[in-house]
């Protein structure tokens, strides 16, 4: 491990709406990296109800973005309090996502930078998707250039599957610029909201609203006659995209089974735009955490599919570790996304710089 490698903290706040994610790395912004500690703190529930009534652009945005800002700023001490971390060089500050409409040209993170940088006294990069969208990407998925760096040594075709709120995938061949990312489909925010309407918890904890349910095939056909799914990608997703797949006139347990399987039937046609068949499927992200939704997968895709933990990688804190190492890449100038990423016509650099002093 090289010598010239900066020290970063990187912030994730996935549309789960579930909390924060911090994690410190050391990286070149290339193929070295280092990956530290990290910590999640849920936000507390005046916090995210705020943030869900700014989804789609709008409502208390100004209140929202300046609480959630002063969160990041109390997430970025107590990781580094925790482990006693050095002062790092910077932080990538993803901001929480309520718009994304990339064919309008329009994406919106909530986030203040400056004032990000002003609490912490540290350098922050933030603003990582407009650039992509303004040179015609999706502006999404971003994390794709970090699953590169940390399977530079594993077997390959590999894919990396991600399901957060919304679920997508990184297919990485064996030559350096063989990588196509896109969202899938849904993948925890529907099933989420179900939970919360009808159990008043944010999650369906262990699956277990899902696994007490029956699958309306009906309901899942139509769902997966939704003409996104036959689309070439790169393509990406607003999290409430496919909301009007919310159904209707279920049980709670069949609603929460009905979502699950449409996560998962989204996840398994995305092969069919693949160059070649992946070998092994990595799983990141809370969805990996529900037994219903990996074990529906496991029934689709086989035997090939594991925790990402089965390569050594943190999947808690992989979106978090990812925004730390494109900060990196933005100092130094270097791309975030490329065509095979987001759809963007050429690598397209990345990210607003904020000095803390």
């Amino acid at each position: 491990m090289s010598a010239n490698l900066i020290r970063a903290i990187g912030l994730m706040s996935g549309t789960s709406l579930d909390g924060i994610d911090a994690a410190f790395i050391e990286t070149d912004g290339g193929a070295q990296v280092k990956a530290g500690p990290a910590l999640t703190i849920p936000y507390d529930p005046e916090l995210r109800a705020l943030l869900r009534a700014t989804l789609g652009g709008q409502g208390p945005v100004e209140q929202a973005e300046s609480g959630m800002t002063r969160a990041h700023a109390a997430a970025i001490n107590a990781l580094m309090e925790k482990h006693n971390l050095p002062r790092p060089d910077v932080v990538g500050f993803h901001g929480h996502t309520i718009l994304l409409q990339p064919r309008q040209g329009r994406t919106w993170q909530l986030g203040d930078g400056a004032l990000l940088a002003s609490l912490t006294g540290i350098d922050v990069v933030n603003d990582f998707r407009s650039a992509d969208v303004a040179a015609g990407g999706e502006g999404a998925p971003l994390v794709p250039f970090y699953h590169r760096a940390l399977a530079a040594k594993l077997e390959k075709p590999l894919a990396v599957l991600n399901i957060g709120g919304v679920a997508n995938v990184t297919w990485i061949g064996p030559e350096p610029d063989d990588i196509l990312a896109f969202d899938t489909g849904p993948g925890n925010a529907l099933l989420d909201d179900w939970a919360l309407a009808h159990t008043g918890k944010p999650v369906d904890e262990g699956g277990a609203l899902a696994r007490a349910g029956k699958v309306d095939e009906k309901h899942l056909a139509r769902f997966l006659a939704h003409p996104y799914f036959a689309r070439k990608p790169p393509k990406s997703l607003d999290r409430d995209e496919f909301a009007l797949f919310m159904p209707k006139g279920l049980s709670p347990a069949d609603g929460a089974a009905t979502l699950a399987a449409m996560s998962v039937a989204a996840i398994a046609v995305a092969p069919l735009h693949f160059p070649a068949p992946a070998r092994r499927w990595l799983v990141t992200g809370g969805g990996r955490h529900n037994p219903v939704l990996m074990k529906l997968l496991r029934e689709l895709l086989g035997p090939s599919l594991e925790k990402v933990e089965s390569a050594g990688w943190d999947g808690d804190a992989l979106e978090a570790q990812a925004f730390a190492y494109l900060a990196v890449r933005s100092l130094k100038e270097l791309p975030l996304s490329l065509p095979g990423t987001t759809g963007v016509k050429a690598p397209t650099k990345g990210g607003k710089l904020h000095r803390a002093g």
